[in-house]
């Protein structure tokens, strides 16, 4: 039965002041409150700069012992793909070895755009990124339907890298729902389902939605079926827009103890 984390991508945002922290909270509080009631959270700053090991270190040093961190691969492995990307990925495991060594390290987070497509050059691109980091623990999130594959998921298995199972607006060419099983580490991200935005919207605009309660409750088999195969699960909470994240991380929280769904506190 896996150890269930719940929480959300990133902690500090302005419009969580009221929402979620008291008023005139200093930003350098906000990790220590986000600590008080959540055990995870997906740190987003590490894809468009590559991570900071004394910051790192620092962040490590405010949180409980069960504290969990998923970190987000940086750009240049995924996005804006690098000529140099042997280097980039070695300044990136520098950067983040505070995490590794307080046994804090949940994954890093690889997450491709939607217009990584199923190609030779970008399989090959994965299968040197997945070599590479093959001594931590990763975690994959596609964005485009063509990877939705039975060779991915064995090739997934057989490297022991988790597959992210995404909750996102029922759109074409987009992920459903799932609940697949790829590693020792299970993942699960609420992106929101908000048709209208998640094309022409921004990071803000795109993720601005509040799932309801019958929303949450569908999800319940799903992580029972996770739970049964898996070590580890995450649950991160992306629709941050006003603290929604936060609010619907509470809600499933209590959802799963009305379903006598054990979580790591």
């Amino acid at each position: 039965m896996a150890k269930i984390y719940i929480g959300t991508s990133g902690y500090s945002y302005k419009d969580w002041i009221g929402p979620f922290y008291p008023q005139d909270t200093a930003p350098q509080e906000f990790l220590n409150l986000y600590n008080n009631e959540f055990n995870f959270v997906e740190l987003n700053f590490s894809y468009y700069r590559q991570p900071d090991a004394l910051l790192l270190k620092r962040m490590a040093e405010k949180t409980h012992e069960n504290f969990l961190f998923a970190i987000k691969a940086h750009k240049s492995m995924t996005h804006d793909i690098s000529d140099n990307i042997a280097k980039d990925i070695e300044v990136f495991k520098q950067g983040i070895k505070p995490l590794i060594q307080a046994h804090k390290l949940g994954t890093i987070l690889i997450q491709f755009p939607y217009s990584f497509h199923y190609t030779p050059n970008n399989r090959r691109h994965l299968a040197i990124l997945s070599s590479t980091l093959a001594e931590l623990p990763l975690a994959l999130e596609f964005r485009n339907i063509e990877w939705i594959k039975e060779p991915v998921f064995s090739e997934l298995e057989q490297r022991n890298i988790c597959f992210v199972n995404v909750d996102q607006p029922d759109l074409p060419r987009l992920i459903k729902p799932s609940e697949i099983v790829t590693a020792d580490l299970a993942y699960i991200r609420f992106h929101g389902r908000n048709r209208q935005m998640w094309w022409k919207g921004d990071n803000i605009s795109r993720y601005d939605y509040l799932y309801d309660d019958d929303e949450l409750q569908g999800w319940i088999e799903r992580i029972k079926v996770i739970i049964e195969k898996a070590k580890i699960l995450l649950i991160a909470f992306n629709n941050h827009s006003r603290g929604q994240a936060v609010q619907n991380a509470r809600r499933l929280k209590e959802l799963l103890v009305l379903n006598n769904i054990k979580q790591v506190h």
